[in-house]
């Protein structure tokens, strides 16, 4: 709805400004604009949404939307403003490209000019469980399911009054049907992600995928915590019961998501978390799982989330009459989403809050089937594996992606969202580990018995049988073999695991098909690592592979 010729009542058009904050629009330049909805409860957002033609609610009242031309990030359409303080301070490069201050005041002028006679929902919240660290942020949107979405996957205000009061330490302005002009403000298309951490401002343009959002907030948390001595960690996290909590950092489709949601450990959160000298928090209030495939057997409760009232599904098909989803049908894409608040997940952690972990978990899925289930890592290793952030990135989480898995190194596991140098945050996490005394695993979710198509994926018993193994201490008492080419140690057994998946030469038919693998992944981390040499220790570069 553009510029309204007949004045229409929406439905929640009489408690749009109840819960209004005094920091009005107005302290960024947006003036004239139609009406504006204030942090309406999630009952309101749903009838909005229904009555905009946003999306529909399906089976059991989740509400189901389509993101439009983008159904993942827009990596390449990212920038970041180059000023006084980023300039000395941000890692420059592939995925912080610099953007002119000019060129972003134009660009946010246009905006201020374009939104002039709209509608516009406002979400007051913040980023980060831990009072003492966490940042109030403004999500202003276009989209009424982009507040409800907003509002699940942030930490709400707890009183209205508290809302009446706030002032944001961030905003981000989501404007689907705004475009950039590439000629005019310099971006690589139509599609804008514009960062501006001087004016502690984000414009997200022409893109209606709700990670955007998500993820802009997580850049700036990766930019401004670190400079308070918090590690900010691209990971979920989750519990036990004696309160030894854990950490699983992994690129996309890893099963990050899916291996915290354990239901004998509380669920701290699924892809965002802080450390600080306390202990760790979660950045958000809700989860972001991928649902494509999802089986109700191997993962129920993340399952259940998507047939519940409050969650928002992106791009998941379903039937017109019954309105049942279907969770095969990737149509629309492969990277078919769920955004719902955390406590609807039964064993999550209320405060979102736990203390320092006794185990780190890096994930990775190997497409090349050599990697061993899980292998024990030396603190000099675990900096080495987490500056790697090695993975096969599978279809769907970014654009431009074909179906066969692609070998890539993420820093960090999470190079599209990390600000500083990659050695600023590895630094941090080897202190914390050594302060800690914290294990260190790396885990392959990938392929065993042959490389994609012709070997087959991990078992997901295999590598929670594994991990509980891992997370209950058991398998600090088994006997340990030391891996000839990356060094780390494998287990010889594990209970419930055949010892031949353990040992995955012996999974292939060719053992030596097996062996020439295996060499090449070596050359490529080694490879890889070139361009962070300089900047490491020399004891982090010698705990590479090392070629025979």
């Amino acid at each position: 709805m553009s510029h309204y010729i007949i004045d229409v009542k929406t439905p929640a058009h009489k408690e749009a400004q109840l819960v209004k904050s005094e920091y009005s629009l107005s302290n960024y330049g947006l003036k004239n604009l139609h009406n504006v909805y204030w942090n309406l409860p999630r009952e309101a957002l749903y009838e909005e949404i229904i009555f905009r033609g946003e999306g529909h609610v399906t089976h059991m009242g989740a509400v189901c939307v389509d993101t439009g031309k983008h159904t993942a990030r827009a990596a390449n359409d990212k920038f970041v403003v180059r000023e006084a303080d980023s300039e000395g301070n941000v890692w420059w490069g592939e995925y912080n490209r610099p953007f002119a201050v000019e060129k972003f005041n134009a660009t946010f002028q246009r905006l201020q000019g374009f939104l002039q006679g709209r509608d516009l929902f406002v979400r007051d919240c913040y980023a980060g469980a831990d009072p003492n660290y966490r940042l109030p942020v403004r999500i202003i949107t276009e989209f009424a399911w982009h507040s409800l979405f907003s509002a699940n996957m942030f930490i709400d205000a707890k009183t209205n009054d508290e809302l009446r009061k706030f002032v944001p330490d961030f905003t981000v302005i989501a404007v689907p049907s705004f475009q950039a002009s590439p000629e005019i403000d310099g971006t690589n298309s139509p599609t804008c992600i514009l960062l501006n951490f001087d004016q502690r401002l984000c414009i997200i343009g022409n893109s209606g995928y709700g990670g955007e959002i998500k993820k802009a907030i997580f850049t700036v948390l990766n930019y401004l915590l670190p400079l308070q001595d918090i590690l900010t960690m691209h990971c979920s996290a989750n519990v036990g019961k004696d309160g030894d909590s854990a950490l699983f950092f992994g690129l996309s489709g890893t099963g990050k998501t899916t291996l915290s949601a354990d239901p004998n450990r509380g669920l701290i959160g699924d892809d965002e978390h802080g450390w600080s000298d306390e202990g760790i928090f979660n950045f958000e209030g809700g989860c972001y799982a991928k649902v494509i495939a999802l089986s109700p057997t191997a993962e129920p409760q993340i399952y259940a989330c998507t047939q519940k009232f409050g969650t928002v599904l992106e791009n998941v098909v379903y039937d017109r009459v019954t309105r049942r989803l279907d969770l095969d049908d990737e149509t629309l894409t492969e990277n078919t989403r769920c955004a719902y608040p955390l406590e609807y997940i039964d064993n999550a952690v209320p405060e979102k809050m736990a203390g320092h972990p006794k185990n780190i978990i890096m994930l990775t899925c190997d497409a090349s089937g050599v990697m061993p289930p899980i292998a024990r890592l030396t603190p000099e290793q675990a900096m080495y594996h987490f500056i790697s952030g090695y993975t096969s990135k599978v279809a769907g989480t970014e654009i431009g992606l074909s179906a066969e898995p692609e070998q890539t190194f993420s820093a960090c596991f999470g190079a599209p969202f990390m600000v500083h140098h990659p050695a600023r945050y590895a630094e941090m996490l080897k202190h914390k580990m050594l302060k800690h005394e914290v294990t260190c695993w790396l885990v392959n979710t990938g392929w065993t018995g042959g490389p994609y198509g012709i070997g087959k994926r991990m078992s997901i018993h295999h590598t929670r049988k594994l991990l509980n193994d891992a997370l209950a201490g058991n398998l600090l008492k088994v006997d340990f073999r030391k891996d000839p080419i990356f060094g780390f140690e494998v287990p010889r057994q594990c209970e419930g695991v055949p010892e031949k998946v353990l040992r995955p030469r012996e999974t292939w038919e060719d053992p030596r098909a097996y062996d020439e693998k295996y060499i090449q992944l070596a050359q490529l981390f080694i490879e890889n690592f070139k361009k962070f040499a300089s900047g490491c220790p020399k004891e982090v570069v010698a705990a590479g592979p090392k070629l025979p």
